[in-house]
């Protein structure tokens, strides 16, 4: 990407890296985006300025809440847009041999200098019908854009939450480590999934790669195999017991290798009668030598039953032997977490102080898709609406400002989007709230505290001053706060309560204007 030269973001003076994975070109994109592209510059509508809304419609994992992720690589992929001659040379012998050279000539032309976006911060809990994009800019470069940026935030925001639901049903004192690479769908899967797991709540991962693109904090131990593949001397067995020789000789070996970072898998043979034996013998020897063993993993069996037991052997040993602080030696757990094992070990009772999750957690395995869609809600200053006999997919036309209003004891209370040109909500000031579709759902709210959530990300021609976009951990800080201001009960993770995203009275009483204006009026014969 960065060959190309960051085009559009030199020309505003704000040079910005490329997509992190460089299958993000225009390329990435439907062709009927470039077939449209064409019929706009054929009927000479090609620089028509249209505004668009990037939002969804439900939640996922049957929860109330999403997290928003993914903003970050659509800039850069905004910032960065140009068609190179190659890729222009294959676009022409993919269309129909009709097209005009002189689209392909537009085509060398374009670039987001005269794109503007504006966005929620990344890492915000989100809520169906709120847009999380808005992107305006002309016609044919912004549905250039629909695609790619639809598939750059849709998995993101996924992960993001499915990590940040696994959060919240192991609670903040566990440590989480993400451990989905061999599992994920692919390499981009698996990059992604690092990255957004650890925005979502996610302590660290298993994957070098996404730890060195990211700094995101990288935690691993070993596997059965380097312990099954040690052997010990069977003149040596009467001395040490039932506990499994060559499991200690694997310990011992591992721990000469990483002294103050001994962790040992304790599963491979038995884990009571050697496992967690072979460990303590291994454990002690350390702290002889002046080091101290970080602690066990446990990758199958009754996890619950295990992890208590392991704990009382510590505690025995910190008794027994005088070794402060023994008691508290670190349990992690794996092998095929998910939320409901969590929330099932939390019923039962256990002692892990730390889960390994992946498969479940990075294929988001209990939902495909998250199902952003991209609408267009205005061109050349006139309101557009999507109509359709499911209310659900009927789009909120013209461009709108989006708030969140917070109540008293410092929860969010209710999203409102107004028209563009419509006063802001003030705090301390009565708000009448109306759901968009429903004429006899609304409420009058008085906020405590009003957050504007649309700031601009990019702001192309335009003065307006651009958000930074901020580091990873501070994405992920900001995600972590979000969850904490919301109300329990919204993000809670059997029968949650629903979230309230309403509309001003002036934008309800206009979407129903135009809903009438533009539905066809049927005839009965």
């Amino acid at each position: 990407m960065e060959a190309k030269g960051n085009r559009a973001s030199e020309k505003a003076g704000r040079v910005m890296d490329g997509p992190t994975n460089p299958m993000v070109t225009p390329l990435l994109t439907d062709l009927y985006q470039f077939t449209m592209a064409y019929a706009y510059w054929k009927a000479g509508k090609h620089n028509e300025r249209a505004v668009f809304d990037l939002y969804f419609r439900k939640n996922p994992f049957g929860g109330e809440f999403t997290v928003f992720a993914g903003l970050e690589e659509c800039i850069k992929l905004i910032a960065n847009f140009k068609l190179t001659e190659e890729e222009i040379s294959f676009i022409c012998q993919s269309l129909p041999g009709s097209c005009e050279e002189g689209f392909f000539n537009y085509l060398r032309e374009i670039d987001c200098s005269d794109v503007e976006v504006y966005a929620i911060s990344e890492g915000t809990v989100v809520f169906p019908k709120v847009p999380l994009l808005r992107v305006e800019g002309p016609v044919a470069v912004v549905q250039l854009l629909e695609t790619p940026v639809l598939n750059l935030v849709n998995f993101a925001s996924l992960v993001a939450t499915n990590a940040a639901r696994h959060r919240l049903v192991a609670g903040k004192s566990k440590m989480l480590l993400e451990f989905g690479l061999r599992r994920a769908q692919g390499p981009d899967g698996a990059i992604g999934a690092s990255k957004y797991c650890y925005i979502g709540g996610f302590d660290a991962t298993s994957n070098v790669a996404a730890g060195r693109l990211f700094g995101i904090p990288l935690r691993g131990t070993h596997s059965h195999a380097f312990v099954s593949s040690f052997t010990w001397s069977k003149s040596l067995s009467g001395i040490f017991g039932e506990t499994n020789q060559s499991e200690l000789a694997a310990f011992m070996s591992y721990a000469l290798a990483f002294p103050s970072n001994f962790l040992a898998l304790v599963d491979t043979y038995d884990v009571m009668r050697s496992g967690v034996p072979n460990f303590c013998a291994v454990a002690l020897a350390l702290r002889d030598l002046g080091y101290k063993a970080v602690g066990i993993r446990l990758d199958s069996g009754d996890l619950a039953y295990l992890s208590g037991e392991a704990r009382k052997i510590f505690h025995t040993i910190e008794k027994e032997f005088g070794v402060p602080g023994f008691g508290k030696t670190s349990i992690t757990a794996s092998n095929d977490l998910n939320e409901e094992t969590l929330d099932a070990l939390n019923k039962q009772g256990h002692e892990v102080d730390c889960f390994g999750i992946g498969t479940y957690l990075v294929t988001c395995y209990a939902q495909a898709a998250l199902g952003c869609v991209f609408k267009l809600v205005e061109i050349n200053n006139q309101p557009r609406i999507k109509l359709s006999e499911d209310v659900s997919k009927v789009s909120i036309p013209c461009k709108k400002r989006c708030y969140r209003l917070y109540g008293k004891e410092g929860y969010s209370l209710v999203d409102i989007m107004t028209g563009e040109n419509e006063p802001c909500p003030k705090v301390g000031e009565r708000i009448l709230c109306r759901h968009p579709f429903s004429e006899s759902k609304r409420a009058y709210v008085v906020p405590k505290r009003v957050e504007e959530l649309l700031k601009c990300y990019w702001p192309g021609k335009s003065d307006k001053v651009r958000e930074e976009l901020p580091a990873l951990d501070d994405i992920r800080d900001h995600c972590i706060k979000q969850l904490e201001q919301m109300r329990p009960d919204h993000i809670r993770r059997l029968n949650p309560t629903p979230y309230k995203v309403s509309v001003s009275a002036k934008l309800y009483d206009f979407i129903h204007f135009l809903w009438l204006n533009e539905a066809p009026v049927g005839e009965l014969q």
